[in-house]
């Protein structure tokens, strides 16, 4: 496969899943905003929104404050913002567009029909209960692509590097939920497992898809550290570091088999499992949950640098 092929289908599957990832986002700051006013975080759910999405330079300088109509306009529908879901749809159509035929048809048809039902709305005139809809239906959009992908398309090296890419998006997405919450959202003089707290870690939970299985995992109410066992620890839960760890090193394994050339980005994937899969979470919280997350969200980038330097460039 060339290696400007392997691009387009890896960053395919990167920003339809950061299409998905900034709805969740979008949809979790919206149930946060529905508190009563003396139970809300004094707007910090839209702060932590632009923060979760590592936009927050560019969003100052085109907003300045962070207020539900800007977020709402930046993370959606806004065109310079390479992380909106405008900009995340534009640009998976066309890396799409650009290897065509290396798709399946209902892949193709899965992200030109959201393209062109994208294009049908409206933002100027949504309100509150429109904008959820849009959001619902992005997420729609997403199965929809993910189940063509996973139905319709050969295991071979394209569909390895349209997982990757997911893999590895999704991993870093993870984190930075996990770290804003931690960090950000809720307000100093609230207590940690007070009324807030609880809504909030239960919200992040029900916009990861994760509410279900805490409670099948753990069977007790929710806890911090308990949450963070979930999504940086729990093999069995998809949105974990670990599972999405796995992930990339499994489709990373299924292109060395292909290829028949094992690379560092094999070997940082393989190790990057094995410390994970040796920790506790008990050790995480000892040396600081925020400073485990940083450490992580930059060894993920270095091993999508690396992939890129091995088979994208």
């Amino acid at each position: 496969m060339l290696s400007r092929t392997a691009d387009s289908l890896y960053w395919m599957g990167r920003y339809m899943e950061r299409a998905d990832f900034s709805a969740r986002i979008l949809e979790a700051a919206m149930r946060l905003a529905s508190l009563p006013a003396d139970e809300a975080s004094q707007g910090g759910e839209w702060d932590s929104a632009i923060a979760i999405s590592d936009v927050s330079d560019a969003f100052l300088a085109a907003h300045g404050a962070a207020t539900e109509a800007n977020v709402r306009a930046f993370l959606a529908f806004d065109a310079d913002n390479p992380s909106s879901i405008r900009s995340c749809l534009a640009m998976a159509r066309a890396n799409a567009r650009a290897v065509r035929t290396a798709l399946t048809t209902e892949v193709w048809e899965a992200i030109n029909d959201a393209w062109n039902e994208f294009n049908r709305f409206k933002p100027a005139t949504m309100d509150m209960q429109a904008f959820a809809r849009f959001l619902e239906w992005l997420k729609g959009v997403v199965r929809v692509y993910d189940g063509a992908v996973h139905r319709t398309q050969l295991r071979n090296d394209g569909y390895a590097f349209m997982r990757l890419g997911a893999a590895v998006e999704r991993a870093d997405n993870t984190a930075r939920i996990l770290d804003v919450k931690y960090h950000l959202l809720l307000p100093e003089n609230e207590p940690v497992g007070g009324g807030l707290d609880y809504f909030q870690w239960s919200t992040i939970l029900r916009e990861v898809s994760a509410l279900t299985a805490y409670r099948w995992v753990y069977r007790e109410s929710i806890k911090p550290w308990l949450v963070a066992d979930l999504l940086i620890l729990n093999r069995q839960m998809p949105r974990s570091l670990l599972n999405c760890c796995d992930d990339v090193a499994h489709n990373l394994d299924r292109l060395a088999t292909i290829y028949s050339r094992r690379g560092p980005a094999q070997r940082m994937a393989t190790a990057s499992v094995g410390r994970l899969a040796g920790l506790r979470i008990e050790q995480i919280f000892q040396s600081g949950l925020h400073e485990f997350i940083t450490r992580f969200i930059s060894e993920n980038a270095r091993i999508s640098t690396v992939i890129a330097e091995q088979y994208l460039l």
